[in-house]
């Protein structure tokens, strides 16, 4: 007669394997949700912090929006990347330097594909040319608070901005000496 602890009945422990298994499922689920998660929030800051250094070229595109991107900005719409870098660097062109501060991300991912919304401080130094026309002093700036919403996809080079909406919340100051019609629109309407 053979005797088995019951912890180590042949039942027992396809019971606590099959436990094991579901727990280690669950677990590799949660790294997941993570990894995705902390990749989409790169994502999103490393495109802010690129809209500061302003080395808007090609490469800066592909590296930060799909090909078939539609942007929605205070300054205006653009679609697909062709002519993105220099939309770009354009609308930046109006202002000595920025820097942009992103918030509050909340995102909803499901497989390869993520809804993504952010609350945004961005902060516009006025050309010298704008400050010697308004007769203001170094450091006058433009501010505005607005959020950005859209969705982030999985490719291939990895995660990608395929829409974006940018919105005006608030601003202080004065915009640059020049606007474009969407731009003055925006402001017009706060």
């Amino acid at each position: 007669m053979t005797l088995t602890a019951p912890e180590f009945a042949p039942e027992t422990v396809r019971e606590t394997t099959r436990e094991s298994a579901r727990e280690t499922a669950a677990l590799r689920a949660r790294i997941d949700a993570l990894t995705d998660r902390a990749a989409v929030t790169d994502l999103i800051d490393r495109y802010l912090l690129s809209l500061d250094a302003r080395r808007f070229d090609d490469a800066w595109a592909r590296r930060f929006f799909t090909p078939d991107v539609r942007i929605v900005s205070p300054v205006g719409k653009h679609e697909g990347i062709g002519g993105l870098a220099a939309w770009q660097a354009a609308t930046l062109a109006k202002f000595e330097r920025t820097q942009h501060i992103g918030t509050n991300y909340v995102m909803d991912i499901t497989g390869d594909r993520a809804t993504v919304r952010w609350n945004a401080l961005m902060t516009h130094v006025h050309l010298a040319s704008t400050r010697e026309a308004r007769g203001s002093g170094p450091g006058d700036h433009f501010t505005v608070g607005g959020t950005f919403a859209g969705e982030v996809v999985r490719t291939p080079a990895g995660r990608r901005f395929r829409c974006l909406d940018i919105r005006v919340v608030w601003t202080h100051g004065e915009g640059p000496l020049v606007l474009t019609p969407a731009a003055e629109e925006a402001l017009r309407s706060l």
